[in-house]
């Protein structure tokens, strides 16, 4: 873990409230980091339902098969996070170690194997030996409390320099329900699901398949439209769920997902996705500013979104707001490379509310000094417009430093 913390890092941190139905507890494994906290169990009440989404890397972590394995039962008694071994790349017996933790998990927490879910992070190859925690599970499942969501987030953490927690409390029907989540990522940050591990758990009665149904959606537009270095996770888990007991005081049980009473939970759940993708954007390995692209007058909304990625992406782009150049050449070449469909003589260019570059050239009334002065700026928007169509998409990164090669260089040593 970086020793400086990011200065993009909040201010302060929200109150989070009790999620009746969850408890957890944290430990000291010493997996590969020592003197902090490495171990995660989140225990749930009987009854509680789960979704899932995960990486689309063709080298999939054992945790992650392991939990796609599970999903389909939707439903969750126990989940166990490690931090300092991803667990993948580990053959056989990376398939041990998660089968030898599903039974100590499911022992602890008095459930079936299918109700446990998975969960690690870290370096990639490098066989994780579940006799260094498996032990562990019984006294977490015992002494887990519900008050300790900011002690979860910093037990999952690798090269973050922060834990990063959001909430939210919103009506179901007549009844209040909360919504808190956690997350970590600052490398390996790419939008191919869920580029990161994150976990949201709500008190609301939702059924599994509406849960899915609001978190596949709600990631495209949010975990999906992030990206720190391009390079997708093997390891990329994001889980959501529901313990349903709001339903004792009187929430309605929600198993259609048109019900109109899931209007305000679904614009929560949408916001607290976007708080989390946003503060790992935000922790970017040596990230110094938060950049916003906004692709318009694309194609399409897909096109769009590809062109936005193809400039997020772009190491030019990225040491260019790191250097606080506001070199729009490097925006051009990276729409222009996107292999999408674009009008050289149509393009536009936004750096703030500063346009650079107007129909095919720079733009007469430009100001070197007025970027410039922008440019140093901690919340960098670039906006594109292509003039060929309505396709529109937002994504966010963070710029490339010196510290990033820094931290990547020597990560495994």
């Amino acid at each position: 873990m970086s020793a400086a913390i990011s200065p993009l890092a909040p201010k302060k941190y929200p109150k989070m409230p009790v999620i009746e139905g969850v408890r957890m507890a944290t430990a000291e494994a010493g997996i590969k980091y020592r003197g902090r906290t490495d171990l995660l169990a989140m225990v749930f009440d009987p009854g509680t339902a789960v979704a899932g989404v995960f990486t689309r890397s063709k080298c999939p972590s054992a945790p992650v098969d392991f939990c796609r394995e599970n999903l389909p039962g939707g439903k969750a008694r126990v989940l166990v996070v490690n931090s300092g071994n991803a667990n993948a790349f580990t053959g056989r017996k990376g398939r041990e170690t998660t089968s030898a933790t599903g039974k100590a998990a499911a022992k602890a927490a008095g459930c079936n194997e299918r109700e446990v879910f998975l969960a690690s992070t870290g370096v990639i190859g490098e066989p994780l030996d579940p006799g260094k925690f498996s032990h562990l599970l019984d006294d977490l499942v015992r002494d887990a409390r519900p008050d300790l969501w900011k002690e979860a987030a910093s037990a999952i953490m690798t090269t973050d320099t922060y834990p990063k927690v959001a909430t939210a409390t919103v009506k179901l029907g007549d009844v209040e329900v909360a919504i808190n989540g956690i997350a970590k990522g600052a490398g390996m940050i790419a939008p191919d699901m869920a580029t990161m591990l994150s976990f949201v758990a709500t008190d609301a009665p939702i059924a599994a398949p509406v849960l899915q149904a609001l978190l596949s959606g709600g990631a495209a537009k949010t975990f999906n439209a992030v990206t720190v270095d391009s390079d997708t996770s093997t390891s990329d888990t994001l889980l959501l769920f529901a313990t349903g007991a709001a339903s004792k005081r009187g929430a309605p049980s929600i198993t259609d997902v048109k019900d109109p009473r899931l209007s305000s939970f679904k614009r929560a759940l949408g916001k607290i996705l976007k708080s989390l993708a946003l503060q790992v954007v935000r922790d970017g390995e040596g990230a110094r500013k938060q950049i916003e692209i906004t692709v318009e007058g694309a194609k399409s909304a897909r096109s769009a979104k590809k062109i936005a990625l193809s400039i997020a992406n772009s190491p030019l782009v990225k040491t260019a707001v790191a250097g606080e150049d506001a070199n729009w050449g490097r925006v051009v070449m990276a729409v222009g490379k996107a292999g999408e469909p674009a009008d050289r003589d149509r393009l536009s260019i936004w750096f703030g509310g500063n346009r650079l570059a107007h129909e095919g050239e720079r733009d007469p009334s430009y100001s070197e000094e007025a970027t410039s002065a922008y440019m140093t700026r901690d919340e960098i928007v670039i906006r594109v417009d292509l003039g060929i169509g309505r396709g529109k998409a937002t994504v966010w990164t963070c710029d490339l430093t010196k510290e990033y090669v820094a931290i990547n260089g020597d990560y495994r040593s």
